[in-house]
């Protein structure tokens, strides 16, 4: 399986950068979080991924053009000594069988190496069976003194074990395989919604504030919460409709049968 890799500007010479990685997956929670970070910074496009294992078909954007599925590496420089650059790696899906996630990882190590980044962070979402009122930020990684590191500065909760089973899709294999290489990562997982339609808003707000916390980033995250509130009133809208549908159903139901007796 072969990446193709595109340069989309000059390559930056980097302080230390760490890769935050946030691919869709469950509630979107990682998404949201990198695509609001890569935004709000201002970071710059660097590599375009592509592979013939994408699945086959467009997306229709909003001037109603077609548009391939994309996965870019973009960058932060913050042009201080005293302070890591970083990477966010964002994309429209997840490489979709098991040899190209793993060699998605692979290509996408040996790009970030080349840049000087020793470092990595994965963001995904936990799906629960109903709203989480504050969701929780648990953590992982490939060793215990990254998380430890870490905890120091922001409020995650360790003891994951028992919560979820595997961490599914490039957000867990990206750790797995960066072990290979000896370079620390991190997974943080916020608390989601588990419903299909539901997008995890507001557990992205929370990693959003712990990785501002933790690297001093200028960012507006109440941005964030008028987006929860559509969101969340969407849903209770849709929740409101389905009940209703279902009362109507049982009546007809009921009719059809007293009908027939």
């Amino acid at each position: 399986m072969t990446w193709k890799i595109t340069q989309l500007g000059d390559v930056p010479v980097l302080h230390k950068p760490v890769l935050i990685e946030g691919m869709p997956g469950i509630g979107n929670v990682g998404k949201i979080a990198a695509d609001f970070l890569t935004q709000e910074l201002h970071a710059k496009p660097l590599f375009d991924f592509f592979s013939y294992s994408f699945p086959s078909s467009v997306f229709v954007n909003e001037q109603s053009l077609v548009e391939l599925p994309s996965i870019t590496l973009y960058y932060k420089s913050f042009g201080q000594k005293n302070r890591q650059d970083l990477l966010f790696l964002v994309g429209d899906l997840q490489p979709i069988d098991e040899e190209s996630s793993y060699s998605f990882c692979d290509a996408l190590l040996d790009a970030v190496e080349k840049l000087g980044c020793r470092e990595i962070i994965t963001l995904g979402g936990i799906g629960l069976q109903k709203m989480p009122k504050k969701p929780v930020v648990y953590c992982t990684g490939n060793e215990h003194t990254i998380i430890e590191r870490y905890r120091k500065v922001m409020s995650i909760n360790p003891k994951l074990y028992g919560v979820v089973g595997p961490v599914m899709g490039v957000s867990g294999i990206l750790l797995g395989m960066a072990g290979r290489r000896t370079m620390p990562a991190l997974c943080l997982l916020a608390e989601t919604y588990a419903h299909p339609m539901y997008l995890g808003i507001k557990g992205a707000q929370e990693i959003v504030q712990q990785l501002a916390k933790k690297f001093s980033l200028s960012v507006k995250v109440e941005k964030l919460d008028k987006e929860i509130r559509d969101v969340e009133e969407e849903m209770l809208k849709r929740t409101e409709m389905q009940k209703l549908a279902g009362k109507t159903l049982a009546g007809g139901v009921r009719k059809e049968l007293e009908y027939i007796g």
